[in-house]
């Protein structure tokens, strides 16, 4: 059996002033949910977007005033810009004469062969680099017939005979995306591309599902994937405020230590002996750190009896009781402040940290 194609030894890619793929760090993306239209808007979510954390952002691409959009976009942003395309090939040429980055299609829902070289055409002319994006609910008929249902070797054959189209017009500025709701069959998707190309990979779970079903999707998907050494960047799809899926990425690529920098906080479950509102303050907290650049761990627990000894892997803690709390550094115990000045002691301390 062929070995995976490590990310350390993908094809690289430059997506505007990004680039993916050949050991690059793995880079975050989402996709706007306002109209493209709507530029006012879209900018406007977009710089939302960027503050939290992504790297590329994608915008759909469903009308011609939608692709002429872009070049106003394109003027007020500062991270690179995906069109995403369904079955005109006129809108892909458009969205990149109005300066999209990159673009993504599915060469099988665009047009006969000559639309197809078209958008090839002005690709390879303004070297952008095409996004090949599969999804298990698009696989064509005569694949189907071949493997009696939808499975991760129909959707990999797909994607694979849609990048040969676009090398076969002589181009190969490509990242491939292949994607299914069925977190197993998208992890073994993955793992069999892995071993038929050198094409950086876009990794996702489809249709995940809300906040709770697809973060937990997400999470076991991407991170069997991308703990193989599978993926050049990611996004997790979300039914929410794209913001959402900053952080859930974030903290996807931080857990398995493919990403360092920004505080991670840890808090205990609630229990019997909880004399304060934990989940209020852990979340308060985790919101809170977001200000602060720092490479660290924060603990946030609920309990004055076994805080101290359950933060001491934390860089800094809090522990609250009733009436009153802790500040607690590397397990010690360095300040008792009444209960209400927990949040702002712990805020002091980040703004003054020092290793």
């Amino acid at each position: 059996m062929k070995s995976i194609m490590m990310r350390e030894n993908t094809k690289i890619i430059q997506i505007g002033d990004k680039v993916i793929g050949g050991g690059n760090p793995i880079l975050i993306q989402s996709m706007t949910n306002t109209k493209t239209e709507d530029v006012e808007a879209t900018v406007s979510q977009i710089k939302e977007l960027e503050a939290a954390g992504c790297d590329i952002i994608r915008c759909a691409v469903p009308t011609m005033e939608a692709a002429e959009a872009i070049a106003e976009i394109k003027k007020q942003i500062s991270i690179p810009l995906v069109a995403d395309i369904h079955f005109d090939y006129r809108l892909a040429i458009a969205s990149m004469e109005n300066g999209a980055d990159k673009i993504r299609i599915n060469p099988g829902n665009i047009g006969d062969s000559s639309k197809v070289k078209a958008v090839v055409d002005v690709a390879k002319e303004k070297n952008i680099p095409i996004r090949v994006g599969v999804n298990s609910g698009s696989l064509e008929k005569n694949i189907l017939e071949k493997y009696g249902k939808v499975t991760a070797e129909g959707i990999v054959e797909s994607a694979l005979d849609k990048v040969k189209i676009i090398e076969d017009l002589g181009y190969d500025n490509l990242v491939i995306s292949i994607k299914s709701s069925d977190v197993m069959m998208c992890v073994k998707a993955h793992e069999l591309i892995a071993r038929e190309t050198n094409y950086p990979l876009h990794v996702g779970i489809t249709e995940s599902g809300t906040i709770t079903s697809g973060n937990i999707k997400s999470a076991l998907g991407l991170g069997l994937i991308l703990n193989q050494g599978i993926g050049d960047t990611i996004r997790v799809s979300l039914t929410g405020a794209p913001i959402e899926e900053i952080a859930s990425a974030k903290l996807i690529l931080k857990t398995l230590g493919l990403r360092k920098g920004g505080i991670s906080v840890v808090s205990c479950p609630t229990c019997g002996r909880t004399q304060i509102d934990l989940i209020g303050l852990a979340g308060k907290v985790e919101k809170m750190v977001t200000k602060y650049d720092l490479d660290i761990k924060v603990a946030v627990m609920g309990c004055v009896v076994n805080g101290p000894g359950e933060a001491r892997e934390a860089d800094i803690g809090i522990a609250g009781g009733k009436g009153e709390g802790l500040l607690i550094k590397k397990g010690e115990v360095v300040k008792k402040v009444p209960e209400e000045q927990l949040l702002n002691t712990l805020e002091e301390e980040l703004k003054h940290w020092r290793e």
